[in-house]
């Protein structure tokens, strides 16, 4: 017979899954009769655990919320990722949740086996996260009303911060939130609107849940995903560009991948024609391509480049007298010239 506090572990690592389980599968799983599993459930409830039984052909067995959090049954996997996961929270955008994921990291550490914290300190102690952008933060307690109305499907209310610094009163029906990067979204149909919305969340203040439940509507996009990318390309004024690079098509082919449409004019040049994407951007890739260019379309592009001569020129200072001066065109910015630029995904709302 197997040993019971080995077994009561396991019976208790399979409730903690999302999910109904079945006596006699619990019962399979385990090796056991379907009375030994009745007394195990039985056991786990004095120990504080509520599992919960349903009866009828489809019941069974689950764990639900207690008062209180009992001991969680990780396996080796499951516990290095949270670890990972509490480590990268703690760049997160969300307002406080950096002490938070230091404090159950800290937690977690002292009781994770010798072999696993090894696991865990070496890959903490080689990578650094890399936050470039200093962006709002988002209050996790505005994170909890939304989710909790998207879940619940109730219209909400809030105060919203427009771009331009107007704010209003907005009366939504949440659909989803969305996590993009070091910024949060807000997917819902705007009633005062009359039509389906992207709000920033670090822009939404005081937000309420006015109780009244909503019936699902169609969202008008393929999926949440593809809604915020298509929204967030429509706020950042976008251009294609036609230009010749000095470089063999194979050379620079390597460096734009799919993202470009590109044409062979002799041995040493091409036509690219580019997708559609914001001017920084589009300047941004050129100037790193490493090759001499000259941009036929659009002119927004062409001003641009003509601007960041300009700065790049003005930064460079005087020439030396021993250097003949000339011009800076845009084939003579660099990559060092310019700071990158954000990409149309990450367009400011």
């Amino acid at each position: 017979m197997p040993d019971t506090p080995a077994r009561l572990l396991n019976l208790l690592s399979l409730l903690q899954t999302p999910r109904e389980w079945p006596g006699s599968e619990l019962a399979t799983r385990l090796g056991v009769s379907l009375r030994t599993i009745r007394r195990d459930v039985e056991r786990l409830r004095d120990l504080g655990y509520p599992v919960q039984a349903t009866m009828g052909t489809t019941g069974g067995y689950r764990l639900v919320a207690g008062k209180a959090m009992p001991p969680l049954l990780l396996d080796d996997e499951e516990a290095v990722a949270i670890a990972v996961g509490l480590r990268t929270a703690a760049g997160h955008a969300v307002a406080g949740i950096d002490e938070a994921s230091v404090r159950a990291l800290t937690k977690l550490e002292q009781v994770l086996p010798s072999r696993l914290r090894r696991r865990v300190s070496t890959l903490g102690a080689a990578t650094e996260p890399l936050l470039i952008w200093d962006r709002p933060t988002v209050d996790p307690e505005h994170l909890t009303v939304l989710a909790a109305a998207v879940t619940s499907r109730e219209q909400l209310r809030f105060t919203y911060t427009r771009h331009d610094g107007v704010s209003g009163e907005r009366l939504v029906e949440p659909h989803k939130l969305v996590s993009a990067g070091r910024r949060w979204y807000l997917v819902g149909y705007d009633n005062g609107r009359g039509d389906w919305r992207l709000f920033r969340v670090d822009r939404i203040d005081a937000p309420r849940s006015t109780g009244a439940r909503t019936m699902p509507r169609t969202l008008p996009a393929a999926d949440v995903a593809a809604y915020v990318t298509a929204k967030l390309f429509e706020l950042a004024p976008v251009y294609q560009a036609v230009a010749t690079l000095h470089a063999p098509v194979e050379r620079v082919a390597g460096r734009l991948g799919a993202s470009a449409d590109l044409e062979p004019i002799d041995e040493a040049s091409c036509r690219l024609r580019s997708h559609t994407d914001t001017l920084e951007w589009l300047a941004w890739r050129l100037l790193t391509l490493g090759c001499g260019f000259e941009v036929h379309e659009p002119p927004e592009l062409i001003e641009y480049l003509r601007e960041i001569g300009t700065r790049a020129t003005r930064a460079a200072g005087p020439p030396a007298r021993d250097v003949t001066s000339r011009a800076v065109t845009s084939r003579d910015v660099t990559a060092r010239d310019v700071t990158a630029p954000s990409s149309p995904a990450r367009a400011r709302r």
